[in-house]
């Protein structure tokens, strides 16, 4: 079972960008190392292609994801994934979601938004996931936010 790791900028920055989209889904990819233990190195900015048809649909703009996937190729890093948020407040997969899951590989972070009292909206939870389109069921992914390392010693295990 992987784990996925985030530093809490890339939290807050994800988080950030979510409210900002509310009430519409906005989204995003991830990049990062590694396959038992994945570490986002970097999030990618996408624009949701589908935010004017409704706040239950997402599609990440293709173009971003292909560019990626060209200037990643013959580096370390990967797309380890990509973060989509819920305005519902729920960071469970929706039906919509597991029907458009083809990449089984790829983590899915899910970041429910719910409607604060000013009107826009807050981020309330985050969860990750592999979604499995042919059993039309998702797996969690544990969901691990970096420490500061600043007070660790030398030998420190990592």
């Amino acid at each position: 079972m992987p784990v996925i790791v985030l530093t809490p900028a890339q939290m807050a920055s994800i988080a950030d960008a979510a409210e900002a989209a509310f009430p519409a889904e906005g989204c995003g990819l991830l990049v990062g190392t590694g396959r038992r233990t994945i570490t986002v190195t970097r999030l990618v900015a996408a624009k949701n292609l589908l935010a004017g048809d409704g706040p239950d649909r997402f599609e990440l703009d293709p173009s971003i994801h292909i560019r990626m996937e060209c200037d990643l190729r013959g580096t370390p890093e990967r797309i380890v994934g990509h973060w989509h948020s819920h305005p519902d407040g729920t960071a469970q997969p929706s039906a919509t979601d597991l029907a458009m899951a083809w990449e089984p590989d790829l983590v899915w972070l899910i970041v429910g938004v719910a409607a604060s009292c000013s009107g826009g909206g807050q981020v309330v939870q985050a969860l990750a996931h592999r979604l499995d389109c042919e059993a039309g069921r998702s797996h969690p992914v544990p969901l691990r936010i970096a420490q500061n390392n600043a007070c660790k010693g030398p030998g420190f295990p990592t």
